[in-house]
């Protein structure tokens, strides 16, 4: 019997979230990854296949508010960092999707800090 990983579980999840939320052009998709160093996130248009906005902690421009933070602070600021980026494309109304991971500790982080910055979901 083969042992079942936890990325493995999370991609379960992940894929059973996906099968009742899909971006679309007027409420795009609000992706999360978290690796165990890094959080990433983008807003994403899937009837067209793209990619309209994003923000990571690996940023160059992001670097100098980043040092001296915790994870929790680093996902805080990606989120503020994302819904601003989202706003000047004029993306006010996303779906939430947190990729399979609880919401809890940094992707919660990162969700209320994008609602602080204007993003409705």
């Amino acid at each position: 019997m083969a042992k079942v990983t936890r990325a493995q579980s999370r991609q379960r999840r992940h894929a059973r979230v996906r099968r009742r939320l899909a971006g679309t052009p007027a409420r795009p998709r609000l992706n999360v990854f978290r690796s165990l160093t890094n959080i990433y996130a983008q807003v994403i248009d899937d009837a067209a296949g793209a990619t309209l906005v994003s923000a990571s902690s690996l940023e160059p421009g992001l670097h100098e508010i980043m040092s001296g933070k915790n994870k929790t602070e680093q996902a805080k600021a990606v989120g503020m960092v994302l819904a601003e980026r989202a706003k000047e494309k004029g993306i006010d109304k996303v779906v939430f999707d947190r990729g399979g991971y609880r919401y809890h500790g940094r992707i919660k982080a990162l969700a209320d800090a994008s609602r602080e910055g204007g993003l409705d979901f």
